[in-house]
């Protein structure tokens, strides 16, 4: 079984990436990982232009403060990063630099049309990722990590 030591969880405040949280969670206390929750403030297209990223680095980390205090136990160690830029990249990106062993992040479900202009952050980071990639899917049950998934599956 791989070993896990650094897990990435990049958030962007919907509720699905909140199932990813909580997915990450689970697996670094069965592994006693260290989690590293990231929120990317995505640049919006076209030219550049000032955005006061202090306010908007403020205001994403104490989301995510919120957020982890709600849904990560005390016993596990975090950390929370918050950077700007293109969101598929800079996850790439900070997986590198941490060394990252594992990604758990939230795929939106976009077909068709919206997939096409927007795009797929999650299929960029699993094409482009240093290490392996677990993604939730919308309306995937939160709180059982693969493991405990199957001893239930086993014993029930």
């Amino acid at each position: 079984m791989p070993s896990f030591d650094k897990i990435l969880c990049p958030v962007d405040f919907d509720q699905n990436s909140i199932l990813a949280l909580k997915l990450a969670s689970e697996l670094a206390r069965e592994r006693n990982a260290a989690l590293y929750l990231l929120h990317v403030v995505a640049l919006p297209p076209g030219p550049e232009v000032a955005l006061p990223f202090g306010k908007m680095e403020a205001a994403a980390r104490t989301k995510l403060e919120r957020l982890a205090k709600e849904n990560i136990g005390g016993k596990i160690r975090y950390e929370i990063e918050i950077v700007m830029g293109d969101p598929g990249l800079e996850v790439l990106q900070v997986a590198k630099r941490l060394g990252a062993d594992l990604i758990v992040m939230a795929t939106h479900g976009r077909k068709g049309l919206s997939h096409l202009l927007l795009g797929s952050v999650a299929e960029r980071v699993v094409r482009g990722a240093p290490c392996p990639v677990l993604t939730v899917k919308p309306g995937a049950p939160a709180g059982k990590s693969p493991r405990r998934a199957a001893r239930a599956k086993q014993s029930g």
